[in-house]
């Protein structure tokens, strides 16, 4: 007996928080009761247009996961499916303690050549799809992130991606917590600058703990002055 084996994309409509193409009407109509934007952590709303991350959007992360998880954590915890792909060393442990809810994310580390698909088939359900596209084709990116417009979905890449509505860079400062050569990681300080097109116009800076003393990304404390210190 041969055995039949469904394509990728076919087994996509099995994953939780992935619709057909027969329930797109009524996501859309979800996407309208549940706004245009998705909530992110305080510390990164001041960073985007209307302080969260604006349905049918593309947003292009730079310099590491860490901030990609960050912008995972609150749309997942307030109701909202995400799924991640083409990015196998992702770090579930730092996913959960970022505060996203793995719960409600999807994973596809390895899809091959079939990440266009793949991704295609996510955004007409997932309200956020996270994406390694270094060997994506621009006008294959384009097309993404036109369907993302359409579906009403966010689509993340981590890294440089052609025609993203918002850029986030991040340089991150060392880890802080050791103390003569000993003692756990605690703290790392990150400057993340956010600039694009339209509302993103306009470049902005904050200076973040990526991660915080929680865990999560918060804002960074002002560091005292050599006088503060040693008072």
């Amino acid at each position: 007996m041969t055995a039949v084996v469904e394509p990728p994309v076919a087994r996509l409509a099995a994953l939780p928080g992935v619709s057909t193409a027969s329930r797109v009407a009524a996501q859309a109509e979800r996407a309208r009761a549940t706004g245009r934007v998705l909530p992110v952590v305080p510390a990164l709303a001041g960073l985007l247009p209307g302080g969260g991350l604006r349905r049918g959007s593309t947003v292009a992360v730079h310099g590491g996961t860490s901030l990609l998880l960050a912008l995972l954590a609150s749309p997942t915890n307030s109701g909202s499916w995400a799924a991640v792909v083409g990015l196998p060393s992702l770090g579930l442990a730092a996913a959960a303690e970022y505060g996203v809810d793995l719960a409600r994310v999807a994973l596809v580390p390895r899809p091959g050549v079939e990440l266009p698909a793949v991704v295609a088939a996510l955004l007409d359900g997932v309200d956020l799809v996270a994406v390694q596209a270094e060997t994506l084709h621009p006008s294959v990116a384009r097309r993404l992130s036109a369907r993302a417009r359409h579906r009403g979905a966010v689509l993340l890449s981590a890294g440089a991606w052609p025609g993203a509505d918002v850029e986030l860079s991040c340089r991150r400062e060392p880890w802080s917590g050791p103390s003569d050569g000993y003692g756990h990681l605690r703290t790392r300080r990150a400057l993340v600058r956010a600039h694009g097109r339209g509302a993103a116009a306009r470049p902005l800076t904050a200076e973040l703990a990526l991660p915080g003393l929680d865990g999560k990304a918060t804002q960074a404390h002002p560091t005292p002055s050599l006088r503060e210190a040693t008072a």
